[in-house]
């Protein structure tokens, strides 16, 4: 292994060399782990990580074939020689000092790296027919500013919601009529809503169309959101605990559960994991055995909140 090819690898920052040829940070889009550019002058957009030996890599949201280390990078671009590339390299590193790049990201494994690569070829979507028809979400909601790149769609039409640990993108769930499935190469952590610094309440439902649905028949802009997808496991504990220690002591969390045995003993769960941080209230549907999208559903039908 060549030790200097190797050295500039895993020393030099890619985002930072990046914003050097013209791409911007997308902040809407990136977490911790993965980082979306976007170039000034073309539709080029990338995606920036480091893998489990730390090298800086990126791949094109628009190119399968357009990936891989900053060699590859500016050997893509400019059909660069290695020699030249080294030559190159040897005169930018320390030598061009940026502003608009991220610090560090947090290493990823190859399977989560498959993961951000598929998520970020779904467009955005505030249109899903899923969701829109068949779930009665409207495209306002879907296209909400708190909701943004929460809501993704993929070449099957299937309504997509990524999941997020602290470290970044964890997985992504699959919605569609008849049919819930979750990333294979992925792990269930939580979908989260944007957060504000201003933020007074946080509401947990067991659903991203749970929590997209409450937010429609409850409408706050001060609350931010997450679910689960299901049942708890034992990482999803921790990291609701997490989410709720964010909050200010005494802020208001909402247990948006069904309204039925499952969703008691999901606020249960939820008042243990609070350990008092918050004040918890169970919002559930007025109807036994209802939850909080068949709940948006019948308000649509008659027009108004029981």
């Amino acid at each position: 292994m060549d030790a200097e090819l190797e050295h500039f690898k895993t020393a030099i920052n890619l985002t930072e060399y990046m914003a050097f040829e013209g791409y911007v940070i997308d902040r809407h889009e990136s977490c911790k782990n993965s980082i979306v550019m976007r170039h000034k002058a073309s539709d080029d957009k990338l995606i920036v990580t480091r893998d489990r030996d730390q090298h800086w890599v990126y791949f094109s949201v628009r190119d399968e074939s357009d990936n891989g280390s900053i060699i590859d990078f500016i050997q893509h671009r400019q059909g660069s020689s290695l020699g030249h590339v080294r030559c190159h390299l040897r005169q930018w590193m320390g030598n061009v000092p940026m502003t608009h790049y991220v610090s560090d990201v947090q290493p990823i494994t190859k399977d989560i790296a498959a993961v951000v690569q598929a998520l970020n070829k779904m467009p955005i979507t505030a249109t899903s027919p899923y969701l829109i028809k068949a779930r009665l979400l409207s495209p306002a909601t879907l296209g909400h500013p708190r909701f943004f790149g929460r809501i993704r769609q993929d070449t099957y039409a299937n309504a997509v919601f990524p999941h997020f640990d602290q470290s970044g993108v964890t997985g992504y769930e699959i919605k569609n009529r008849k049919f819930t499935g979750f990333s294979s190469a992925g792990t269930k952590s939580l979908w989260v809503s944007h957060c504000k610094k201003s933020d007074k309440g946080l509401v947990i439902a067991e659903s991203a169309i749970d929590a997209l649905s409450h937010f429609e028949c409850r409408p706050s802009e001060d609350r931010r959101y997450l679910s689960t997808g299901g049942k708890l496991n034992p990482n999803q504990k921790s990291l609701i605990q997490a989410a709720i220690k964010k909050m200010p002591k005494g802020a208001l969390l909402i247990a948006a559960y069904d309204n039925d045995k499952e969703g008691e003993g999901y606020y249960q769960q939820l008042k243990e994991l609070n350990e008092g941080w918050c004040s918890i209230s169970w919002d559930k549907p007025p109807v036994h055995d209802m939850d909080w999208n068949e709940m948006l559903q019948s308000v649509k039908s008659i027009g108004q909140l029981p």
